[in-house]
């Protein structure tokens, strides 16, 4: 089954997302540009080059000739890993105005690239980080991507923001797409279980995703009976969880589960899923 992904909501939030990171990252110091990010082995200037990466392979730009030794970068565990890492390392020892200047130049290309598609052209098979489906559900997994580097670069420097919005929205769109995956593959819901995440921002709840089981756990527009388990959390607190960047015992306090206990805690544990 293809997704169909609306185009000019997509890019739009991609363009929300590129501007705030611009804004953010002309605000450093050369020596924030090197403060350690919660993705292991990469400082802030590297969660910036592998956006660099993934916008230039998309432009079409020929990868750097670099060799990546995963003995030396043991955070690297994958052949997407290593892929992500080349550019990563090739622009390690860059002067942050530069790769700052690169940045603006990839993202502006492919702002560009992205508004000349023509709806077929968006709704076409391709590749994916999550397998085959239409290019258009990859640019939703770039909003996903690029907001996830931008919370890294916020929690690396101390400077909290761009937690609202569009690109939040169509983030929550992607990572809606893997919750009947979490809950019944991962977590190991039955048929009759069903898991309500109630998200919050500021105490109020600004998303319900709720999970049934029934033959194959998959999200429905509302449950028919209360859940088996409600999880309240905050939207933070959520993505990162969904990318592996806090252990569900440091956030615990932020978190309330209702219902099923076992089954929300279950819940949290494989809430994990990217690579």
């Amino acid at each position: 089954m293809t997704s169909i992904v609306p185009k000019d909501r997509t890019i739009a939030a991609l363009g929300e997302l590129w501007a705030s990171i611009t804004d953010l990252l002309e605000g450093l110091d050369d020596t924030q540009w090197s403060l350690p990010s919660p993705l292991p082995g990469w400082n802030v200037q590297d969660n910036v080059a592998h956006l660099i990466g993934t916008e230039a392979m998309l432009l079409g730009v020929e990868n750097p000739s670099v060799t990546v030794d995963r003995e030396a970068s043991s955070h690297v565990r994958n052949d997407i890993g290593e892929f992500n890492e080349v550019w990563v390392q090739h622009l390690h020892a860059s002067p942050p105005n530069d790769v700052l200047a690169l940045f603006r130049e990839y993202t502006s290309a492919r702002l560009a690239a992205l508004a000349a598609m023509t709806q077929d052209e968006w709704d076409a098979e391709s590749f994916t980080p999550a397998g085959r489906d239409t290019y258009g559900r990859f640019m939703q997994i770039r909003v996903f991507d690029c907001w996830l580097h931008e919370q890294d670069i916020r929690d690396a420097v101390g400077v909290p923001g761009h937690e609202a919005g569009l690109a939040v929205e169509v983030t929550l769109d992607e990572m809606e797409t893997a919750m009947g995956f979490v809950v019944g593959k991962r977590a190991g819901a039955v048929d009759g279980q069903s898991v309500t995440f109630a998200l919050t921002d500021d105490g109020a709840i600004v998303r319900w995703i709720h999970v049934a089981v029934d033959g194959r756990a998959a999200v429905v527009p509302a449950l028919d009976a209360p859940a088996t388990t409600t999880i309240t959390l905050p939207v933070g607190v959520m993505t990162r969880r969904c990318a592996g960047r806090v252990d569900a015992a440091t956030v615990a306090g932020e978190i309330d589960v209702s219902g099923d206990v076992e089954l929300g805690t279950s819940v949290l544990d494989a809430l994990t899923y990217t690579i």
